[in-house]
């Protein structure tokens, strides 16, 4: 099961009760956090999942309501007793960008790992536990959507590896995915498993225009999480002018992308109550919601 938490809300500038988009997830006990701007840390503190055990943090871009709050969170991680490494994920000059900003905290008790993403393709990776897919975006400087999947393996069968004389010790070791070499033989988890079943998906975009491959992009998500900067469709050229969405087009990527739920993100300020202008997304893809600060849902493996 992964865990999925909306931690802030806020496009631009945080309300007095709605903290800067941000999003986290919690799959085994370990944290992958997207996007940390000013006051992160304290919507996750109200969360109460914790900071020793946020082991990644992407981020879309480096514009200062996606950023900024990172130097006072790692700082916060540190008091945390953490001393393993943390893997930051961004587009490219990250290490340099978050260089300057730990000038003001410059004596974190753990190591800080970099992956920089290239310029104009996206690509995936496996980490934590994840694959960590990415799509360019068209935004007024570089960035990038993710997607987040977790791959479910088949179940065990016994009697496949009792037909192949597989030791019972070495039973429990490859059905969690070790390859072993035991008394003269190689035995790999394909041996006593059989075919693999549907994961987990769920999908991040925000600041952004929509792109034409969007929804092959987000294609069958779980959840698929989006920014809306304005409700009203009347606010389209005020998007459009901005590199932002509208709430009916996020939705028209939800329908597109054959999502079973969409949670919009990244309100503009000067929309305190996103949830009145609803109706934009629902009527084109009728699982829409407006997210809210801290709002949370556990998505479980679906059963055979």
């Amino acid at each position: 099961m992964l865990d999925v938490s909306l931690a802030g809300t806020g496009g631009m500038m945080p309300l007095a009760n709605r903290f800067l988009t941000s999003l986290i997830t919690r799959l085994n006990g370990s944290m992958l956090l997207t996007d940390c701007g000013e006051g992160t840390q304290v919507t996750l503190k109200l969360l109460g999942w914790g900071f020793k055990n946020i082991d990644v943090i992407c981020f879309t871009h480096f514009h200062a309501d996606h950023i900024s709050g990172l130097p006072g969170l790692l700082l916060t991680i540190g008091n945390s007793d953490r001393s393993e490494p943390v893997t930051l994920v961004g587009p490219c000059g990250l290490g340099n960008i978050v260089k300057s900003l730990c000038v003001i905290a410059p004596e974190l008790p753990f190591k800080l790992e970099f992956i920089e993403l290239p310029p104009s393709q996206g690509v995936s990776f496996e980490l934590s536990g994840y694959k960590i897919s990415t799509l360019p975006l068209d935004h007024r400087i570089r960035c990038v959507g993710y997607s987040y999947s977790v791959d479910r393996a088949g179940k065990f069968d016994a009697e496949r590896a009792k037909a192949q004389d597989i030791p019972l010790r070495l039973w429990s070791r490859l059905q969690k995915g070790e390859v072993i070499d035991f008394e003269g033989r190689h035995y790999t988890p394909d041996m006593v498993l059989g075919d693999s079943r549907k994961g987990i998906k769920i999908s991040y975009i925000t600041d952004t225009r929509p792109v034409l491959s969007m929804p092959k992009f987000v294609e069958n998500s779980d959840l698929f999480i989006c920014e809306g900067l304005y409700g009203d469709n009347e606010k389209f050229q005020k998007a459009k002018e901005h590199k932002h969405m509208i709430f009916s087009e996020a939705a028209q990527i939800a329908k597109e992308g054959n999502v079973k739920e969409l949670w919009l993100t990244h309100f503009s300020p000067a929309m305190p109550d996103p949830y009145n202008y609803i109706k934009f997304a629902t009527s084109v893809f009728p699982n829409a919601k407006t997210g809210y600060d801290r709002m949370t849902k556990t998505i479980l493996f679906e059963e055979d």
